[in-house]
């Protein structure tokens, strides 16, 4: 039997939708091979729906204090005989877990001594799609088929959903503001939108969430009650969406929705724009200051399903 493969990515949502087309074409590249997925818990649910791994490891992040989680995963590691590993992480943490496999693992990555190193010195200006790719092109994988999201779908029977809905994405990272449109544009575009909008994130965007839903009687409030499978079923069934450069907006793009992504000046979207079927990017710096009916024109050439 031949040995396993393995293929690191942690974390977080957009970099791990980002990478679907990546897991397809390592799939695709070792077929009959067992595939094992090392990732974190919030994304191992989505991982396990998908069609491109036998196993899913979620135990991929240990605290280093947490010395006897650290030795768990390291024995673990060690006791499968990796013969591939794909780093796609390609993090400091991701690279150190060379060690743990064993050296005489085959490694795509940026660890020291890789046996297939990503060794581009423009990878750090490449947007996350292309530079994995050219890493895989590295390790000799040149076949890249479209990554099927036909299992991308959920249970949405617990929500009373309307025929027709848009979805409004406000939230962002909490640590970098600058990422956000102020929840006063979202709750404008709510109002004037034409369809029910349905508000989504975290439980600890609920307060946006709210205010939208003051603002646009119309709009429903979803914060805190979807899991990510349902976030992307949601997306397969919406006319639009609109969000901030955020992993919820990376995957409604995925999923097919057309998409209006906001940036501003903290993040580059030639780096990290979302990608999918429909998507446009709308950058204004600062984010802050831009229009609701900037971002009506720019929706409007979407053309919403």
């Amino acid at each position: 039997m031949s040995a396993p493969v393995l293929v690191i990515r942690l974390g977080a949502l957009g970099d791990f939708v980002q990478s679907f087309g990546p897991f397809a074409a390592i799939r695709a590249h070792h077929p009959g091979r067992r595939i094992v997925l090392l990732t974190t818990p919030p994304f191992a649910p989505l991982a396990r729906r998908s069609p491109w791994f036998d196993e899913v490891w979620e135990d991929g992040r240990p605290a280093w204090t947490d010395i006897p989680a650290v030795l768990r995963l390291a024995r673990r590691l060690r006791a499968e005989g990796f013969e591939w590993v794909y780093d796609l992480q390609t993090s400091g943490r991701s690279s150190r877990y060379r060690l743990m496999v064993g050296l005489g693992a085959k490694w795509s990555g940026t660890a020291w001594g890789a046996s297939h190193p990503h060794a581009n010195p423009r990878r750090t200006v490449m947007h996350t799609l292309e530079r994995q790719r050219d890493q895989l092109e590295m390790a000799g994988i040149h076949h890249f088929p479209p990554p099927a999201l036909d299992w991308l779908d959920a249970d949405l029977s617990d929500f009373a959903l309307p025929p027709r809905f848009a979805l409004l994405v406000p939230g962002a990272s909490p640590h970098r503001p600058g990422k956000r449109w102020p929840v006063a544009g979202f709750a404008a575009f709510a109002a004037g939108c034409g369809l029910p909008c349905l508000v989504l994130g975290g439980k600890g965007e609920a307060a946006l969430a709210a205010a939208i839903t003051r603002a646009a009687p119309g709009a429903i409030d979803l914060a805190g009650r979807t899991s990510i499978p349902q976030v992307a079923a949601l997306a397969r069934r919406a006319s639009f969406a609109l969000g901030n450069d955020t992993g919820p907006t990376h995957l409604i793009a995925a999923a097919g929705c057309p998409t209006l992504a906001l940036f501003g000046d903290e993040s580059d979207p030639a780096l990290c724009a979302p990608r999918g079927p429909a998507v446009a990017v709308l950058r204004h710096a600062p984010l802050s200051a831009l229009g609701v009916e900037d971002v009506r024109a720019a929706m409007a050439g979407l053309a919403p399903r």
